[in-house]
């Protein structure tokens, strides 16, 4: 026997193999203490100014800097349905000095209808935590005869080449949503995709188009003054705000929820400490009056969580609206 080989030597070899990875671990928490040490924090934001996704980082990157004491940058990086700007962060350094707030489109959807990406949406990517959702609804022009979801599809079956409905671009969820409910029910639509959601609403507004699912916040003033009528919301539980109108399910779609999400994620490889500390400051941020106050104004409804939760919600849904896809014969760009 050699003395490599007796339990005093492998004794000795595997304390000194704990320490060394408790050294690591112990330095791995002073890094994050640490960081970022008075560096700049570049937050990538995958659309162009003045959207939603654009102002709620705006703010949360405010609140940043007085957390972390650093100075929080908002770098717009809009096209290609938000892939431009997320594949900007693909590419970064993982050290938690570039991130990326974005949706649900460039991370769960666009990949499967924008053909070959530069990015993995689930490996290149380090979930950090969840900011929001954003409910959905199903809505009508008010000189449409349609007063419920059975409604509408009874006159899309009726017609022989089914209702037209709007939405902000193919791809988007708003397109997805007209989809799923297609697939669900075998009633047949017309996809009239817009550039943004705005025509999408006005040409929705004008009658040119029977339906569209837009964001609660902004057909919500347009319900209230009765230019829309709300068939349903597509969220788990009705609107607080709308609290007569019916989800989906109610209406007698099973299964059927279907929320925008706001996220933050990192480059993967992120160090671990640095990714809990991030998400210990953004989730403190998303308590501050301010930015609560700014979510009720979006129609977005603040979630917070760990890193882990968001890493199901994103892999669920690009499952997810990646079956919705194939089955609907969308074919990548």
């Amino acid at each position: 026997m050699t003395l490599t080989d007796t339990p005093s030597f492998a004794r000795r070899r595997f304390l000194a193999l704990g320490a060394t990875v408790a050294a690591s671990a112990a330095f791995g928490v002073r890094a994050a203490q640490d960081w970022p040490a008075g560096q700049t924090i570049t937050w990538v934001v995958p659309y162009p100014a003045g959207g939603s996704t654009d102002v709620l980082g705006r703010a949360v990157a405010q609140q940043l800097d007085a957390l972390l004491a650093t100075r929080v940058i908002v770098d717009n990086r809009p096209g290609a349905t938000g892939t431009i700007g997320a594949a900007r962060v693909a590419r970064a350094a993982p050290d938690g000095l570039t991130l990326l707030g974005t949706s649900i489109g460039p991370q769960a959807i666009a990949p499967h209808v924008m053909g070959k990406l530069t990015y993995d949406p689930v490996a290149d990517f380090a979930p950090v935590i969840m900011i929001g959702t954003i409910a959905h609804l199903l809505v009508v022009g008010a000189a449409q005869p349609y007063r419920t979801v059975a409604d509408l599809l009874a006159a899309a079956k009726a017609a022989p080449q089914g209702l037209a409905y709007a939405s902000g671009g193919t791809g988007t969820i708003l397109h997805m949503q007209g989809e799923l409910l297609q697939q669900k029910t075998g009633a047949r639509f017309l996809h009239v995709p817009y550039k943004g959601d705005t025509p999408a609403l006005q040409d929705t507004l004008a009658g040119q188009v029977q339906f569209a699912f837009l964001p609660a916040a902004a057909a919500l003033p347009h319900v209230q003054s009765g230019a829309l009528r709300a068939l349903a919301a597509t969220s788990a539980q009705r609107l607080p705000v709308l609290p007569d109108v019916p989800t989906m399910q109610e209406a007698g779609i099973p299964d059927f929820v279907a929320e925008q999400w706001q996220a933050v994620f990192a480059p993967a490889g992120t160090p671990a400490p640095v990714i809990q500390r991030l998400n210990t400051s953004i989730g403190k941020a998303l308590q501050s009056p301010s930015l609560t106050e700014l979510a009720q104004k979006l129609g977005i409804t603040l979630v917070g969580g760990s890193p882990q939760a968001l890493d199901q919600t994103r892999k669920a849904d690009f499952q997810k609206w990646g079956k919705v896809i194939r089955e609907s014969g969308i074919q990548p760009t």
